[in-house]
């Protein structure tokens, strides 16, 4: 863990106090040896690494964008980690000078570590291929107290990365905005987190942003109590902290609550060092020992009793058949899927079509009766609304359509299995999505003006009394009398309601065009954002089934695997081996015994 040689950091945590659970740590390293379990081997490491750490490790994590990179400067009182969201992951140790060291990936297994300037150029080296982590030393006080802060990429999905920092953590701060409250699956990432860290503090940041963020902080509290977790939430503002330290404003800095959450990590973190690596441990010591007395007891049982034996590998072998078919019904499930998440697109945008084409029969209709010019503003304003509600009445239908497609395939497994995160493709506000829809086009040929219209008159007006003179003029009459002035009127009138006719006529059109255009763009936009929000459904459920059918063939196949190696190894010594169980066993069970002396009352 150390960044450079030669830079010692205080200690917090007791050697005196560790070494008990260091020994029992050892004392399962040798029965997991002994079980056959390597795959147990490295989360021993982890838990040998914390407590042989003096140090106390905080590791911080959260959502991309959430303000990590803010709180780690804030805390270390210098720009190491980079707010570019780069994913690397940084750790920070003390020391007397500043200092870091860019960590490649050279080979497999093998690192590379290369000097580099600690001001400005790590954030562009980060972005490099193969880079692992970046290690630096600064002199801060908040790290002079014993403390080694890791700054995780911004995810704790299914990030290894994220999790390997998680497990070898004392403490964990999970940041989170104050722009909302906890959603589901951040509910269950603190759950997870807090099974392998007992100790996690929830950081709300940006409170400066969020005039609402009290209300915010109370009801992640709320939530967090209903989920059992009961951890503390503790608001502050990065920037403002940033701010303050510049312009040596004592009151603001308060106000943004880093030194308050500084002085809580120092009292219920940093002096508490020995009670929380403590309870770690023991958390870790009670997993591994219920992992490894599993095994043992189910290599005992084979070994026993032949008829027992049998009986074991019999069952194994039907939960083996069991995850198979359970391998089966997710192929069968990734089909259902596919061809449901096809026809629900399908059906979607076709129902989306046919919603917007009854409002356009309509508007054309309206357009029909009336002269657009009239009241095209009212029009689109109307025609606007309607298209929201049409929205959002589609979105509601896909929702539930996918709530159904979700059922159906849930369908493929267990019972007890049914419950997949599903995201609410239900609109909030229908005006988000349409936010890229283009308005209504204005009519190009509006209402003629009073020149256009005594024009118009005129030219259909001199026809009639050119025409009408020329003949009377045969008579003896002039060329302009009584008899051509009346045609000229009469066709004037008739050449002004012509026009006025074939105007509104081409405004209709116009109009129409206008509305066939406006709907095409909501189509497009609706249709993007409607696909977008069902093909999320559609990862959510493939990346929650396969995992489960992973995780349930996995287990499968390991009990069987330690089943059959017991019979085929130690068949011809069973009675030897069923003695260094139970010696195994009793150094097990005497080994909770030694934990959980060492656990509070």
């Amino acid at each position: 863990m150390s960044v450079v040689a030669g830079l010692e950091a205080a200690t917090a945590k007791n050697p005196e106090v560790m070494a008990p659970l260091i020994r029992i740590l050892e004392d399962l390293r040798e029965t997991a040896r002994f079980a056959g379990r390597e795959d147990l081997n490295g989360r021993i490491g982890m838990a040998l690494a914390k407590l042989s750490d003096p140090r106390v490790r905080l590791v911080v994590v959260g959502r991309p964008r959430s303000g990590m990179s803010t709180v780690v400067n804030s805390l270390i009182g210098a720009p190491v980690s980079g707010t570019d969201g780069s994913g690397v992951p940084v750790i920070v140790e003390y020391g007397t000078e500043p200092a870091a060291v860019l960590v490649k990936s050279s080979a497999p297994g093998r690192t590379e570590r290369t000097p580099i300037d600690p001001r400005g150029a790590a954030a562009a080296l980060a972005a490099t291929d193969g880079v692992v982590r970046i290690e630096y030393t600064e002199p801060s006080p908040f790290l002079a107290d014993g403390i080694v802060l890791m700054d995780a990429p911004g995810s704790t999905g299914d990030d290894h990365t994220s999790w390997s920092m998680i497990a070898a953590a004392d403490a964990v701060l999970y940041v989170t905005d104050a722009g909302a409250e906890f959603d589901a699956e951040q509910l269950e990432q603190l759950d997870r987190i807090h099974r392998v860290c007992p100790t996690v503090i929830c950081v709300l940041t940006k409170i400066d942003q969020y005039p609402h963020w009290s209300a915010v902080q109370q009801r992640n509290r709320d939530l967090l109590d209903s989920a059992g977790l009961g951890l503390a939430v503790a608001p502050i503002s990065a920037q403002l902290h940033l701010d303050a330290v510049a312009d040596g404003d004592y009151h603001r800095d308060i106000e943004s609550g880093l030194p308050q959450l500084v002085d809580h990590l120092r009292d219920f973190v940093v002096n508490r060092a020995d009670v929380v690596a403590r309870d770690a441990a023991i958390g870790d010591i009670r997993l591994l020992a219920g992992h490894l007395e599993s095994s043992l007891r189910t290599e005992q049982e084979s070994l026993r009793d032949p008829r027992r034996r049998a009986e074991i590998t019999r069952r194994l072998s039907l939960a083996r058949d069991e995850a198979d078919q359970l391998r089966q019904r997710t192929a069968n499930w990734q089909v259902t899927l596919v061809d449901g998440s096809t026809e629900l697109m399908a059906d979607i945008e076709h129902d989306l079509r046919h919603r917007l084409r009854s409002l356009v029969r309509d508007a054309e209709a309206e357009i029909a009766d009336t002269d657009p010019a009239k009241r095209w503003k009212e029009f689109a304003a109307d025609l606007d609304a309607r298209i929201c509600e049409a929205v959002e009445e589609n979105f509601v239908v896909a929702h539930y359509r996918s709530v159904e497609l979700c059922e159906q395939v849930a369908g493929k497994f267990p019972a007890h299995h049914r419950k997949p995160p599903l995201p609410d493709l239900r609109l909030a506000n229908p005006g988000e999505v349409l936010e890229e829809v283009a308005p209504l086009e204005p009519l190009e040929s509006g209402k003629p003006g009073v020149t256009q219209q005594f024009l118009s008159a005129l030219r259909g007006s001199y026809g009639g009394i050119l025409m009408v003179g020329l003949a009377t003029s045969l008579l003896g009459m002039s060329l302009v009398n009584w008899y051509s002035a009346g045609a000229g009127v009469l066709l004037g009138v008739n050449a002004l309601w012509d026009d006025r006719k074939a105007r509104k006529l081409r405004r209709r059109a116009e109009a129409k065009v206008a509305v066939a255009r406006l709907m095409d763009d909501v189509v497009f936009q609706v249709g993007k954002e409607s696909r977008n929000r069902l093909r999320a459904v559609q990862r959510a459920l493939r990346d929650h089934f396969t995992e489960l059918a992973t995780e349930v063939l996995r287990g499968a196949d390991e009990v069987l695997r330690v089943a059959s190696e017991a019979d085929g190894r130690y068949g011809h010594r069973r009675a030897e081996r069923l003695a260094e169980l139970e010696r195994h066993l009793d150094e097990l069970r005497a080994v909770r015994g030694r934990a959980e002396a060492l656990a509070p009352y």
